[in-house]
């Protein structure tokens, strides 16, 4: 893993991981993933013990609970990604420094993120943050296939001409970063105490590692996040 500030100069495109990295999942993303769980037990004809079993362990093997049960037991995804995205979107709030930021960021801003881009829709209008972003590329886009399989990366690129040589990726889950970093982009983890977000970590595809996204783009941008002299 690197640490050291990032050279910004040959970026031309930024992109970001939606859930628990634009925003902290702690009071939001919890209630996505009862609804997982409540879908998988009643699919599976589960109790919610098991459900959950099962929901860590696809999550693991597949990339997303959504990606397992396709493939052990041929779920239709399309209501199975209506039912676990209808939330509460309330408890979203919006950064107003954050998106500051990010709008600051020189070049193209996109969202690549294993929910449906309805659900990417929803968050980036509770965040205030819909106009910064010039694209989302979600699940459906990737022909359901979930990072961290590699192919959707190369698809992702091609779709809204990114060179990935002059992209950097940001991303919450480790093992999402794998890919990225194989075909040429530069990658940023955001780490969480979240022990699934560890799984699977290469240090070798981790360019730059950092524990809070507006310091770090403050930084970048060589201004301080707030609260700092």
């Amino acid at each position: 893993m690197q640490t050291s500030k990032m050279d910004t100069s040959g970026i031309d495109t930024w992109i970001f991981d939606l859930d628990n990295t634009l925003y902290p999942a702690t009071d939001f993303f919890p209630q996505i993933v009862a609804r997982i769980q409540d879908y998988t037990a009643r699919f599976l004809g589960l109790d919610h013990e098991e459900a959950f079993k099962v929901q860590k362990d696809y999550l693991k093997r597949y990339g997303t609970t959504m990606n397992g049960l396709m493939v052990e037991h041929g779920l239709d995804p399309a209501p199975y990604l209506d039912y676990v995205h209808d939330v509460d979107f309330s408890r979203l709030q919006a950064d107003g420094e954050l998106a500051r930021l990010i709008e600051r960021l020189p070049g193209r801003k996109l969202i690549y993120t294993n929910g449906s881009l309805g659900h990417a829709e929803r968050v980036l209008d509770r965040l205030e943050m819909t106009h910064h972003f010039e694209a989302t590329f979600d699940i459906i886009a990737a022909n359901y296939r979930p990072k961290p399989a590699p192919e959707p990366y190369g698809q992702l690129c091609e779709q809204h001409g990114v060179d990935p040589r002059r992209a950097v990726f940001i991303e919450d889950t480790a093992r999402n970063l794998t890919p990225a970093a194989a075909i040429g982009m530069t990658t940023v983890w955001l780490r969480h105490e979240v022990p699934d977000t560890h799984h699977n970590l290469d240090e070798d595809a981790i360019h730059h590692q950092i524990d809070d996204l507006k310091a770090w783009l403050g930084e970048l941008l060589r201004e301080p996040a707030s609260g700092e002299n």
